[in-house]
């Protein structure tokens, strides 16, 4: 056997030996495509085909990989799914060739069987701290805004201009990015179809019109493929704990390592309209000046000339799961009908104007006052 290959023949055994309950001595390892040549190099992607000897009884097996690729393939969690899925599928269904195990190569080369595991886990360590969203709360007009809270503020922006500036050359991988914001099941469509047929406040028409302009947005953004940064993926507020030294922690990290920076800056600043509209009905007071604080700091330091044309729909989607009647059921419903004017009308504005967050809200609540910018 290559010792290209990623795992030696003793190694192979040992992950046979739990399939079969028995024994196996492995006679032979080739690639599939060109089986009477020498294996060069182990390229995933690349099937192999195995001869066994079992109790003086030969089988022949295959060993499947999935290679990275442009095709919803990017992610090592996108190719795990798609070797779990073909293991519980493929004896499901008549007359299929037989799947006979699942794992994993560890570092060591090693084969790990994942055979009889269910559901996957993860275990990370506790961090002590006050969420972010707890100091929001606490605020209604700029004379309660305490010095501590734009420090924090700004703290947070900072994060994002120094994990942003990690860049990616992979335009498949932003265009994933991109198509995931809208057709993933915790994107767009998936929020969308979520949402009770029955709410009056998002009829089905609404929600479709609202769908209709973001497959717009799509093929403006999925060009921008220098965009792709080291982003987060759900930086709101319920995800941040500060400690008493004013030392942040981040928690919940989603959907990749790498995505549009518009993101991170949409999901946390899109909170501080949210918290205000429930008690201004506009963007007013302490909230509107950690809005354009955040906004304003993120922009002279991360040297951003396009997020203003991106940020739109992925204010869309952080929208529609703020307004959701599941997510948040005790909101009331002046406010989730704000926050679809604020959908409806971003999504027809080409610039975003942090200085002009009140004129996206076509009405403000008839019981509170109108702010004029």
């Amino acid at each position: 056997m290559s010792n290209k290959i990623p795992f030696t023949k003793e190694d192979l055994q040992k992950y046979l030996k739990t399939l079969y309950k028995t024994a196996v001595d492995v006679v032979e390892v080739r690639e599939f495509i060109h089986p009477d040549e020498e294996i060069k190099e182990f390229g995933y992607g690349i099937p192999l085909l195995i001869d066994v000897d079992v109790k003086g009884t030969r089988e022949r097996l295959m060993l499947h990989t999935v290679r990275p690729d442009k095709y919803g393939h990017e992610r090592r969690s996108d190719r795990a799914q798609s070797i779990l899925l073909d293991f519980d599928s493929f004896n499901q269904l008549p007359k299929h060739v037989t799947a006979l195990g699942v794992g994993t190569f560890t570092r060591e080369g090693e084969l790990k069987s994942l055979d009889d595991t269910e559901e996957f886990f993860l275990v990370t360590k506790f961090e002590a701290g006050r969420l972010f969203a707890e100091d929001l709360k606490k605020l209604s007009s700029a004379d309660n805004l305490l010095p501590e809270t734009r420090e924090r503020v700004l703290a947070l922006a900072d994060y994002l201009v120094n994990i942003h500036s990690k860049k990616k050359d992979s335009p498949s991988l932003y265009r994933r990015c991109i198509r995931d914001l809208l057709g993933h099941g915790e994107g767009i469509m998936g929020l969308i179809d979520s949402y009770p047929s029955d709410f009056a406040v998002a009829p089905p028409e609404r929600l479709k019109a609202i769908e209709k302009k973001l497959i717009d947005w799509r093929w403006q953004l999925k060009g921008r493929t220098n965009r792709l940064s080291q982003v987060h993926g759900d930086f709101h507020p319920w995800n941040i704990l500060f400690d008493a030294n004013n030392e942040f922690v981040v928690l919940d990290r989603s959907r990749g390592k790498f995505g549009d920076p518009a993101d991170d800056v949409s999901a946390m600043s899109i909170n501080f309209l949210f918290f205000s509209l429930q008690q201004e009905g506009a963007l007013h007071g302490a909230y509107r000046v950690l809005f354009e604080l955040f906004w304003e700091h993120y922009l002279q330091n991360a040297q951003e000339v396009e997020i203003n044309e991106v940020v739109q729909p992925f204010f869309a989607w952080r929208a529609l799961v703020l307004a959701h009647p599941v997510w948040y059921p005790d909101l009331e419903d002046e406010t989730r009908q704000q926050l679809f004017e604020f959908i409806e009308t971003i999504l027809e504005v080409d610039w975003f104007n942090p200085e002009q967050v009140n004129s996206y809200l076509p009405s403000f609540r008839p019981n509170k006052r109108q702010y004029a910018q």
